[in-house]
Formats: structure tokens, sequence, C-alpha cells
């Protein structure tokens, strides 16, 4: 006769024996590395008014971070973000966030900061040295270091002057095309490190183009991430060299803006 009492032991071991087998092969950490999903908020300029596709209102702006701050959202600087798929970080907690700007405007300064500054977030500028203290519509490199100095921002490469590689690649030779690229990935890097003596190993792709090729040219220059202009979350599955970004616009506010950070975002064609 089948003792149902010493059944009942015998696979209750046996399943906790499985259990212990699977916990030490798959730990806890890579569970919860397979489910993490970050938005990667990508601002360009800011003001009273919309002047143009890229530009959001101050007022919007202010908005999202204090939601961000009054919904339990934490914003995370990017590199930590980018250590964690380095193997140098842990995984991302919960409403994690990052939050990102191309081009250093000039309202980074003057209407960013301030905000930045009361809710204590950090913040990565990607920027093309080319224009800072050249263009008019830059920051200058005194103002840069500011931003530096308030240990909030961090700056990251933006390549040297902004080219459009797409464009590049049709008209050049293979030869002229790899001078190009080398020139843009490593003087923008040199520039950058000397004038802000700061760490640049971080690169966002101008208009989000790249390719093989590029990231190839990327890892020979000496950059451990690059990213796009994706619309989606960055997630575990996702390559260091590929880390998706939302290209944020004025119409991203309210309910646009929290269906964006639970990963619903409206699509949109944004000319760049």
């Amino acid at each position: 006769m089948i003792d149902t009492r010493k059944v009942l032991f015998m696979v209750k071991s046996v399943f906790s024996i499985l259990l212990l087998v699977l916990l030490t092969l798959f730990p806890l950490a890579s569970l919860a590395a397979d489910s993490f999903r970050v938005p990667i908020l990508l601002y360009h300029r800011f003001g009273a008014t919309v002047a143009d596709g890229m530009t959001m209102t101050t007022p919007v702006f202010e908005a999202q971070m204090k939601y961000l701050h009054d919904n339990g959202y934490k914003v995370i600087p990017l590199r930590q973000l980018v250590d964690y798929y380095r193997g140098k970080a842990p995984v991302p907690g919960p409403k994690s966030v990052v939050i990102v700007e191309d081009d250093a405007h000039k309202s980074v300064f003057s209407d960013m900061l301030p905000i930045i500054k009361k809710y204590r977030f950090p913040v990565t500028i990607f920027t093309y040295p080319s224009a800072i203290s050249n263009a008019k519509y830059a920051l200058t490199w005194d103002q840069m270091r500011e931003l530096v100095k308030t240990g909030l921002f961090d700056v990251q490469s933006h390549t040297y002057w902004h080219p459009n590689f797409k464009k590049e690649r049709r008209k050049l030779s293979q030869t002229a095309l790899d001078a190009l690229v080398n020139s843009q990935l490593t003087k923008s890097k040199r520039r950058l490190e000397s004038e802000l003596a700061t760490k640049v190993d971080m690169l966002a792709w101008p208009f989000g183009i790249y390719d093989d090729y590029l990231i190839g040219k990327a890892k020979e220059a000496g950059y451990g991430a690059t990213f796009t202009i994706e619309r989606r979350h960055a997630t575990a599955s996702d390559s260091v060299f590929k880390l998706p970004r939302y290209l944020l616009v004025n119409a991203d506010s309210g309910k646009a803006f929290v269906q964006l950070l639970e990963g619903n975002a409206v699509k949109r064609n944004v000319v760049y």
C-alpha cells in the first residue's frame, strides 16, 4: 500500500531542490533585469512659445518635472544606466527615468537650469563643440562650465559639428568618409574633455543616424555607449550602442506625457 504522506514529502523535497537549482542558475537579479524599462527623455530647447517643432515651452517642461517628482519617479544619471549595461551597476529600480538634452541650446542655461536645480535632477547634455561660444543659439564654454559645477549636469559628445552621415556617405569616397567620421568623433571627445575636464565616452548620433559601420568607428574612438532617437523605453535586451531615446515635443504634455512614461507613447513624426 502506497504511503501518501511519504509520496508528498518526496515530491516537496524534489521541488525544493529544483527551485534551489533554478535560483542558483538564474538569480533574482537576472529575473528583475529582464523586466526593467527605463524611458530616456530627450529635450532640445525651451521658451515661452513653440518657436519650432523642437521647442518645448518652459511651463510644460516644469509641469513634467513636477509630475516626475510628485509621482514617485526616480531620475537617475544616464551614466548609471550605461554602467548597468557594462556590468558596473545594479539593475535600475522601478520607475527609473533618465533626462538628456541635445545641442546645448542657450535655453538650457536660462530655462532648464532653474527647474533642474529646484528638483535636483541629473541631466546629460550631448553637444557638438563647434557651436559652443560660436553659434548664437548655443551655450558658451563658461556657461557649460557653470552647468558642470552644479554637479547635476554631465556633458557628452554629439560629434564635432553635427553632420548628416547618410548624406555624407552618398557624396564621399570610403576613404574620405572614414576620415570625416574619425575626425567628428575624436575631435569632439578631445575638445570637450579639454574644456570641461570631464570624461567623454558617450555619443548621441546626429539625426539618430547610425549603422554597424558607425558603431564600429565609435568603439574605435573610445566611446562605450551610443544613443538613437527610437521612441521607446530602454530594456535589458538593448545593446549599449543602440540605446533608444524619446525625442520630446511640446505636444508630449499632460496625459500624453503620462502615457509615454508608461510605455504607451503617441507616435509622432518629428522633423529633426
